[in-house]
C-alpha cells in the first residue's frame, strides 16, 4: 500500500466501504431527495452530469434515472470503485467511467472532451483533500460548469464541537450495526465500533466546517450557496454558476 496515493486505491478499503459503510450512511434517501430538489430548482434539463469520486455511482445514477436524456461521467481514483460503478450503470445508455485523482489538476484531462457540464455532484470524496486543494478543486468545478450549472457536494464536514463529532460516531455505528446484522445477525456492536473507529481511511479525513466551505464557494463566484441539509457531520452544500 506504500506506493498508493490514497488508501482508497486499496481493494480491501474500497470493498469494505461499498459492502458496509456506503449502505449504512444515515439519511441517504433524504439526501438524494434534497439533491434532486436543488438540481430541479436551478437546471430544468441537464445534458451532462459529472459524478466526482463516484464510488459505485449512486449519486450520478440517481440523477440519470431522473434525467434519462443526460450523459453521465463518473470519476474515481479506485479501480474497485470504478468496476462497481460500471456494473451499477450497465443499464444506462450514455455513460463514461474514467479513473481520475482529485488531489491534483490531472483529473481535468480525463473530461477534456466533455466540457462544459451542467451538474457536478460529489459524495464523500472531497473531505480527504486539504483545505488549499479543496478551494482549488471548487474553482476547477466552477470553470467547467456551463452557465447556470449546479454543484452539489454531499460530504463529511467538520463539527463545531468535539461532542457533536462523538454523537455522530455513535449514531453512525448504530446504523452500521443494523445494516451489517442483515447478513450477520450475531455480530456484536463492539466489533462494529472497533472496525469503524480504526478504519484505515480515517487517517486521510480532513473535513472542514461547512460554513467555511460555503464562504469559499461564494468567493469563487457561485450563487445561491447554502448548506441544504446537515445531519451531525454529514452535509449537503453547494450552489450554481
Amino acid at each position: 500500500m506504500t506506493n498508493l496515493k490514497s488508501v482508497w486505491e486499496s481493494e480491501e478499503v474500497a470493498k469494505a466501504f461499498l459492502e458496509d459503510e456506503r449502505g449504512a450512511v444515515p439519511g441517504t434517501g433524504i439526501q438524494l431527495g434534497v439533491m434532486l430538489k436543488a438540481v430541479n430548482q436551478w437546471f430544468e434539463n441537464p445534458s451532462t452530469i459529472l459524478d466526482l469520486g463516484c464510488g459505485n455511482g449512486i449519486l450520478g445514477k440517481f440523477l440519470l434515472n431522473n434525467f434519462p436524456s443526460a450523459k453521465g461521467i463518473f470519476i474515481d481514483i479506485s479501480d474497485t470503485m470504478l468496476k462497481a460503478a460500471e456494473n451499477n450503470l450497465s443499464n444506462n445508455a450514455e455513460v463514461l467511467v474514467v479513473k481520475g485523482d482529485l488531489s491534483s489538476t490531472e483529473w481535468l484531462n480525463t473530461i477534456r472532451d466533455s466540457r462544459p457540464v451542467d451538474i457536478v455532484v460529489s459524495g464523500f470524496a472531497i473531505h480527504h483533500l486539504d483545505d488549499s486543494r479543496k478551494k482549488e478543486l471548487y474553482s476547477e468545478i466552477y470553470e467547467l460548469l456551463s452557465p447556470g450549472g449546479v454543484f452539489i457536494n454531499m460530504d463529511h464536514v467538520e463539527s463545531a464541537t468535539p461532542g457533536v463529532e462523538s454523537l455522530f460516531e455513535q449514531y453512525y455505528i448504530d446504523h452500521l450495526l443494523k445494516f451489517q446484522r442483515k447478513d450477520n445477525p450475531g455480530i456484536k456492536r463492539e466489533e462494529v465500533a472497533e472496525n469503524f473507529i480504526n478504519r484505515p481511511d480515517k487517517e486521510e479525513d480532513k473535513p472542514a466546517m461547512v460554513e467555511e466551505q460555503c464562504t469559499w464557494l461564494r468567493d469563487i463566484g457561485f450563487k445561491d450557496v447554502d448548506c441544504f441539509f446537515k445531519l451531525f457531520v454529514i452535509g449537503i452544500f453547494g450552489g450554481r454558476k
